[in-house]
């Protein structure tokens, strides 16, 4: 039996349960799509019913972005003179008395203008979160309290507009809008990012393709974590998240070995899992049938595959698909690796008759077959 919870806890779920959901799109700096990505979304979001404005979106001038602004639903901004100034800020009150279903806020980090309701932007966000509001906004990964320090490192700029990690760990959802180094930097000598007097400048100092690889890899690393702590704070502990295992199935074919050895390989770095070579030597490929070239070529396929972090595992049998589906069975693989159908091991389990049969199993064991070019 769980322990009684107090009043105050269940308070708390209720307001939960009340509150909007908060997506957060991340980048690695000004100019990769966040707030163009945000627009598509809203546009798609219109087209099927939903009832999503525009709380606030700076457009930076760019082309691509106001053409896409163009008859979306825009909340009007509020009016404020401040030092002799007419300045615009997001109409927080608007927002929440219109109760859109989701209103896209841009700029997280932003500060208000002195007299404003609340001092930053985010909080403006929470306040419409506890609305019932949803919101979509985004974020540059230097705006993070926590890496404040390091992005001054990296960058020698000392940013002023932060959130705290807490917003962040708010959000339901943070999705990384990626750009190659190559791409952010061709887009700022197109004129894309900053006006065109502005790009030699850009490029001399934030946009020099060391410090976006770092920034990017800091972005990279955050959405990680926060799709980590997610999965952690989600999904029940008695639910325990199979880990990836894979399967390379090869023949004594030496070219077709060597691939599927280093695709599988490379698919299991990719996921961080173990891996497994599987050759199943039936009478027709034992030592006494096969040249000993292919012996050679067999040898030197296995040695690959244990420098490539493999456990190399060799069955003698006779019915090829049996083996495997044995050989998964016995390592809890998740997904098998062959080769294509011209492939000889292919050859074998079709000319047994068998690959149907083995597909059924697979598909009763929840393992997926990779068939790899």
């Amino acid at each position: 039996m769980e322990p009684e919870q107090s009043p105050e806890h269940f308070l708390e779920l209720i307001r939960r349960s009340k509150r909007g959901k908060f997506k957060i799109y991340m980048g690695m700096s000004a100019g990769v799509g966040k707030t163009y990505r945000m627009l598509q979304e809203t546009g798609t979001l219109l087209k099927t019913g939903v009832d999503i404005q525009i709380g606030y979106v700076e457009t930076h001038n760019r082309k691509e972005t106001q053409e896409l602004l163009e008859n979306l639903p825009v909340i009007p901004r509020r009016k404020i003179f401040y030092k002799g100034k007419e300045l615009e800020e997001m109409d927080v009150q608007a927002i929440i008395n219109l109760h859109p279903e989701i209103v896209v806020v841009d700029e997280l980090a932003h500060t208000n203008v002195e007299g404003s309701k609340n001092e930053k932007r985010w909080q403006d966000v929470i306040d419409i979160l506890d609305h019932g509001i949803n919101v979509i906004s985004a974020l540059n990964i230097q705006h993070i309290e926590s890496l404040n320090e390091e992005i001054e490192k990296i960058t020698g700029i000392q940013v002023s507009e932060r959130i705290p990690d807490k917003v962040l760990q708010m959000a339901d959802e943070v999705v990384n809008i990626d750009l190659t180094v190559d791409e952010l930097i061709a887009r700022l000598k197109e004129g894309k990012i900053y006006d065109m007097a502005k790009v030699e400048t850009a490029l001399a100092n934030f946009f020099k393709s060391e410090k976006i690889l770092q920034l990017r890899e800091l972005t990279l690393r955050e959405v990680t974590s926060q799709v980590e702590r997610k999965i952690e704070n989600e999904i029940p502990k008695n639910i325990t998240l199979r880990p990836e295992r894979f399967l390379a199935c090869i023949s004594s074919n030496a070219d077709d070995a060597k691939m599927i050895i280093r695709k599988t390989a490379r698919l299991a770095a990719y996921y961080h899992s173990k891996w497994f070579v599987l050759y199943v030597q039936t009478t027709r490929e034992n030592a006494d049938n096969i040249n000993l070239a292919s012996q050679r070529h067999l040898i030197n396929n296995f040695k690959t595959a244990t420098e490539l972090g493999a456990e190399v595992i060799k069955l003698p049998a006779e019915n090829i698909a049996k083996a495997i589906v044995a050989a998964a069975d016995a390592n809890h693989i998740t997904t098998i690796c062959i080769g294509k159908p011209h492939f000889s091991l292919i050859k074998s389990i079709l000319s047994n008759n068998l690959f149907d049969q083995l597909l059924l199993k697979l598909t009763d064991k929840d393992i997926d077959i990779v068939i790899l070019s």
